[in-house]
């Protein structure tokens, strides 16, 4: 069976904010932490209210006081809206390059490096679906919103470059393995392996050469 199978668990239901710092709206005094700690901590918080409301339905205070901060602290560390959904969009490609070098370094037997970055990737929107949601409304905001429009278009370039040093594949392949990517965010969005129609068979559950 290909490594590279567009089949796909259920997508688990996001939790409401599971990434709030422990500290969050308890009234306990707080570690002091540092400026680029404390954007780490709000990028995570802010992925999880982005993936569940999207962009434009997101308020920056909903994101501010679930981080355990006040809307003004939240503007110094990113200040517009957009640099903070942008910093959610380069974190979800950092984890997306992070799973394709992964799973290259430790290809099960018989997998091309395409098919266990593919592997890698289908593992990681099941564990972080985060990071899919994020994906597709990063996509949705990106003809609104130039500053995350550039973004992934800088991700893209990411990715690109680390399937193309990592696979040694010809552009052809490349644009087919990332063809097959953004049709396996479909599946799991959609929840086609759940469907028992030839269609949904042939999308979802059919193994896929890369």
């Amino acid at each position: 069976m290909s490594a590279y199978s567009l089949s796909l668990p259920a997508l688990p239901q996001t939790q409401s904010h599971p990434t709030t710092p422990p500290n969050a709206r308890t009234g306990r005094r707080r570690t002091r932490s540092t400026a680029a700690e404390r954007r780490r901590e709000l990028i995570e918080v802010a992925r999880a209210h982005f993936a569940e409301r999207g962009y434009f339905g997101t308020p920056t205070l909903a994101i501010a006081e679930d981080a355990g901060i006040s809307q003004a602290y939240l503007f110094r560390l990113f200040p517009t809206k957009q640099d903070l959904f942008a910093a959610c969009v380069e974190r979800c490609i950092a984890l997306t390059n992070d799973a394709f070098e992964a799973g290259a370094a430790k290809p099960l037997a018989g997998e091309s490096p395409l098919e266990a970055m593919g592997r890698a990737y289908r593992d990681l929107l099941s564990s972080d679906p985060a990071v899919l949601l994020g994906q597709l409304h990063a996509n949705a905001a990106a003809p609104r919103e130039p500053k995350i429009r550039e973004a992934i278009r800088s991700g893209w370039a990411d990715l690109y470059s680390t399937v193309e040093r990592i696979s040694g594949a010809q552009p052809e392949e490349i644009k087919a393995f990332f063809a097959h990517g953004m049709l396996l965010n479909v599946v799991a969005a959609v929840g086609f392996n759940e469907i028992n129609e030839p269609w949904a068979i042939a999308l979802g559950r059919q193994e896929q050469d890369c």
